[in-house]
């Protein structure tokens, strides 16, 4: 077969009604042209948008880069199967239209949930270098509120599309959702138990927490909208429902604003008479400390008679509430205390026992 029988016989076949498959194959063509160009475009204005100070210009690149390729591939296709519908007549591909709106909406919603993640790393690591960190709990609720928002729209955007009545779907929500709160009243008190964390913020992420009523200690690493994790100090994680904290005192050390250092130390009976200026040097010690803060409650007094010392207590407090540093600055006060002791000719008492013999006694019985 020559060249023109070939060219003779392929336009025949364009002409016997057989264009439409010329048609899919330039959309699906554009399609790939377009894709590779539109990735290429994007992920260079990605790396330049990120050396900006604005914080909403990367993140709604980035954003934009999967969910736009998807939504290309998603029209392509339908309008390809539109022009096979003209060209077959076959019914299969008229499911096409509402799948194909469908995936518009879900590609919209998924490129605002991306927008939003994005947006929250970024104004947190923004506020980081500068200096003034935000409360990355509020930030992730916030993020959180604006996705199921997201969500919930998409929903019943979607229905709405396949011809379901959205007025009849939230009419059956409402009968159907006293049955489910019922089935559900574990898992909706978590929610609310999560939202009233988020609302009254007893602590954040990051926050060091202990409950006196419950063995939970430790640094709170995510707060869900079901259950709160703390890693503990051997950085075991508990995972706590959230309605717990509606029953339970929490304390909160990482919000403290000094820590106390609250000792007694004990000095021989035989340096009684020098208590008195041990207790002076010791309150000018603290005073003039450059980790202890005067202007707290600051008390250095003799107190008890023990069996074998007479004691006297510190009570005071540090301007650090580092609990590593706090440590530091406890030891350099107890050994200064020491010194001061030593420097008036004490020493620090330790249990004794002391035997009185009578004068009166016969002899024999002294030596026994």
């Amino acid at each position: 077969m020559d060249i023109s029988s070939y060219l003779q016989e392929s336009f025949q076949f364009v002409e016997n009604g057989q264009q439409w498959m010329l048609q899919v194959f330039f959309v699906v063509l554009s399609v790939l042209v377009f894709n590779f160009f539109q990735k290429r475009f994007l992920r260079k204005l990605h790396l330049r948008l990120e050396k900006t100070h604005n914080t909403w210009d990367d993140a709604l690149v980035d954003a934009m880069r999967r969910p736009l390729t998807l939504l290309i591939w998603i029209l392509g296709i339908a309008f390809a199967a539109q022009i096979t519908q003209d060209g077959t007549k076959a019914e299969i591909f008229s499911a096409f239209i509402p799948a194909r709106d469908v995936g518009v909406v879900a590609c919209f919603s998924w490129f605002l949930v991306l927008f939003f993640n994005n947006a929250e790393e970024n104004i947190l690591e923004l506020a980081e270098k500068r200096g003034k960190p935000l409360d990355k709990t509020t930030a992730d609720a916030v993020n959180k509120l604006l996705r199921l928002a997201v969500i919930i729209t998409a929903v019943l955007v979607t229905l709405q599309t396949l011809g379901f009545s959205v007025s009849g779907v939230m009419a059956f929500g409402g009968i159907g959702g006293i049955a489910v709160g019922f089935a559900a009243k574990d898992l909706l008190a978590n929610f609310f138990g999560g939202l009233m964390i988020y609302l009254d913020r007893p602590f954040k992420i990051g926050d060091w927490i202990r409950s006196p009523d419950r063995e939970i200690e430790g640094t709170v690493e995510a707060v869900g909208w079901r259950l709160t994790t703390v890693r503990t100090f051997d950085k075991r994680p508990i995972y706590i429902p959230n309605s717990s904290f509606a029953n339970i005192t929490v304390e909160n050390p990482s919000r403290m604003s000094h820590r106390r250092i609250y000792e007694t130390i004990g000095v021989r009976y035989e340096d009684a008479g020098k208590l008195s200026a041990i207790i002076d040097d010791v309150k000018k010690m603290l005073q003039e400390h450059d980790e202890i803060d005067s202007t707290q409650t600051l008390i250095v007094n003799f107190n008890r008679y023990e069996a074998y010392s007479l004691n006297f207590f510190v009570y005071t407090f540090t301007k650090t509430t580092n609990w590593v540093y706090f440590h530091e600055v406890k030891q350099d006060i107890l050994l200064k205390i020491y010194e001061i002791i030593v420097s008036h000719g004490g020493d620090v008492a330790f249990p004794t026992t002391t035997i009185n013999t009578s004068e009166n006694l016969p002899l024999e019985l002294k030596n026994v």
